[in-house]
């Protein structure tokens, strides 16, 4: 069984910054590409930005800038550096990998529990 345990979440004010992290743990082969996404009340879920396993990355336009995803492929880690917060990016966050099975080596996607993020004005 794969779990992804997400921390860092909180409340800050407008302008502050946060980092958010997410660890795999359980037993699987490999860890593929790895993101953080997003969900705000009453909108759908979106992507915030993604890493590949070879360290290329993709951010939404909202957050370019702003935000850094980066990871630690020896801890099967993935961090999230938010800077310039604003109340708009209050959301719940979700780490989302790829990981590859130890017996079938097929990729399989898991999502984490989610973490709060309130930036107050």
């Amino acid at each position: 069984q794969v779990q992804l345990v997400e921390s860092g979440g909180g409340l800050v004010q407008a302008g502050g910054s946060l980092r958010l992290s997410c660890t795999a743990s359980g037993s699987f082969f490999s860890v593929n590409g790895m993101g953080w996404y997003r969900q705000a009340p009453g909108k759908q879920r979106e992507l915030v930005a993604a890493i590949s396993a070879g360290g290329s990355t993709n951010y939404a336009d909202s957050v370019k800038g702003r935000f850094t995803i980066s990871r630690d492929n020896a801890k099967n880690a993935v961090f999230l550096q938010m800077n310039s917060l604003k109340p708009e990016d209050t959301a719940v966050y979700y780490c989302n990998a790829d990981v590859r099975s130890i017996t079938t080596r097929l990729n399989y996607n898991y999502w984490g529990q989610g973490t709060q993020v309130t930036v107050s004005s």
